[in-house]
């Protein structure tokens, strides 16, 4: 195991850890390797195991030295996966000096991006899917994905202008399920749905839109659970769908409500939809 203990804050190998945007680390620039995918950032014991487990390669490990105990398992796996990676040890004044954190979760690691799965690749079997147009909250993406895991949704699309769900603070919120289910990018125009719509009825999907519509649906019409292939298909906080995608979905549908609320965040509304037609 490498475990460096003298280091220098500005040392380029600690760069990743405090210098770098999330944007930065994702076109890995100033550093060389193999991949051309870049870096990112994973944060806490659980987002790195879950990482490690998907078969991801991690780069370096920081670990404030009272934590290390804690952290001993995940320290000890990184070495069995590759026993060059660095570990950096550091006092808790340092950790949060390179960092900025000044409270701590745990082990921060630095690891390569894997090469993207392909829309057909994260497909391959799936019955149940989620598609997400522009959900740009690194918290209610993270949330999504965890309750796709947890209700066991075989795959994620996310829309081009989505965030990207290996960002440190989506991985954090999902508790590492963004390395549990399958995901893709759709590629080309925001405007996303006349393109990839007709593929995924192509795919034998029915698409449900999850909007306030004069035609919408329960939640609960028995035709959306027995689909044999469904879409679920969320937007943004505030705007929701664009118009163009609710008219190329087969569904529009609603989740009953009372009191006059006439909405939820999307995070709540994706764990609702996706128990109720899992």
């Amino acid at each position: 195991m490498t475990i460096i203990k003298d280091v220098d804050d500005a040392d380029r190998m600690l760069r990743p850890y405090s210098g770098m945007t999330d944007g930065q680390l994702k076109r890995g620039e100033g550093f060389r390797r193999d991949n051309p995918q870049g870096m990112f950032i994973g944060e806490s014991a659980r987002v790195i195991e879950r990482a490690l487990d998907a078969g991801v390669r991690p780069l370096s490990l920081l670990v404030d030295e009272h934590w290390y105990e804690h952290d001993r398992e995940t320290v000890e796996r990184i070495e069995r996966a590759d026993p060059d990676t660095p570990v950096f040890l550091v006092s808790p004044e340092r950790f949060s000096n390179i960092t900025g954190y000044q409270v701590v979760r745990g082990a921060l690691a630095c690891f390569e991006r894997p090469v993207p799965l392909s829309v057909d690749e994260a497909l391959h079997g799936a019955r149940r899917i989620v598609v997400l147009e522009d959900v740009t909250n690194y918290a209610n993406m993270g949330a999504i994905f965890r309750s796709a895991a947890a209700l066991g949704w075989d795959a994620v699309l996310v829309s081009p202008s989505c965030h990207d769900p290996y960002y440190r603070r989506c991985a954090r919120v999902s508790m590492g399920a963004v390395f549990q289910v399958p995901w893709a990018r759709l590629e080309g125009d925001a405007r996303w749905a006349p393109e990839w719509m007709p593929r995924l009825h192509e795919a034998g999907f029915s698409c449900a839109a999850l909007a306030l519509r004069d035609r919408s649906v329960d939640l609960r019409h028995p035709a959306l659970k027995s689909a044999d292939k469904l879409a679920m298909v969320l937007g943004t906080e505030g705007d929701g769908l664009r118009d163009s995608t609710i008219e190329a979905c087969d569904w529009v549908v609603r989740i009953p409500m009372a009191h006059g609320v006439d909405s939820l965040n999307v995070a709540a509304c994706a764990a609702i939809a996706l128990w109720e037609l899992a």
